[in-house]
């Protein structure tokens, strides 16, 4: 504790520079299928993962997250077929944002779902994170392992305390630093920091969604699983079978 302590006085400055910024992150999301005899040797042709790259915004008071700008076109829906079936994975993610209000202790997600678009209102999280001791560096920065478990789900992040802003990627903050890696159950989705800049922000950098239907998360989830058996269904009417990854 000692020598993280002098550490931070050392970089003092830099902290004191965190007021706003910016880091990107790339994102990625291990995909797992099963696939029936007839389609097995298909397997090579599906992605087995997902990579993003997100921008993370962030102030003392508020932060958000989106897509960066060289993913935005990026519209291709990897497919594979045969055998009647088909595979494919949807990429929605372009618009897709996160906003939270650190001082409220506030979050809306705009999502886009089935070509519509929603603003799904609630509290910010809250993760019993346990900060372990465990030191290291990452990109220039002095970092701390903490892990937390929130319905089932196992997390494991690394944030710094020089960048002194209760933030991270998507809905994962609460800690006195920022997050600058984060991985869910073993690895199954990861966010790893690839770029950081404490150049400050302009005034209109970060604005909280305002297109969309609002909802609550349980109202979002119910359409997204109603929509899914109404899709099921008429593959099912046409004799086929379809497979499918939903981002959303």
């Amino acid at each position: 504790m000692k020598k993280l302590l002098l550490l931070l006085a050392t970089l003092s400055p830099i902290a004191a520079m965190a007021q706003s910024g910016m880091v990107t992150y790339e994102q990625i999301v291990k995909i797992e299928f099963d696939l029936p005899p007839e389609m097995e040797s298909m397997r090579a042709q599906i992605p087995t993962e997902s990579k993003t790259s997100k921008i993370l915004y962030f102030s003392e008071m508020e932060s958000i997250m989106k897509a960066a700008p060289e993913d935005e076109s990026k519209k291709e829906v990897p497919t594979a077929r045969g055998g009647g079936m088909v595979f494919s994975m949807n990429r929605m993610q372009a618009e897709n944002e996160t906003y939270m209000n650190l001082e409220e202790g506030t979050v809306t997600e705009k999502r886009d779902f089935m070509g519509r678009t929603f603003l799904i209102g609630g509290d910010q999280p809250t993760y019993a994170w346990k900060i372990t001791g465990e030191q290291s560096e990452y990109l220039g920065y002095p970092v701390q392992k903490a892990t937390a478990v929130r319905d089932s789900t196992t997390i494991e992040a690394w944030f710094s305390p020089a960048i002194p802003i209760s933030a991270g990627p998507e809905l994962f903050t609460g800690l006195p630093g920022m997050i600058l890696v984060l991985s869910i159950n073993d690895g199954k989705t990861q966010y790893a920091a690839t770029a950081i800049s404490l150049d400050g922000l302009g005034d209109n950098a970060i604005k909280a969604p305002k297109e969309g239907k609002k909802v609550s998360r349980a109202e979002f989830d119910q359409v997204v699983e109603e929509k899914t058996k109404e899709m099921e269904a008429q593959s099912g009417g046409r004799g086929g079978n379809v497979f499918r990854v939903m981002r959303h």
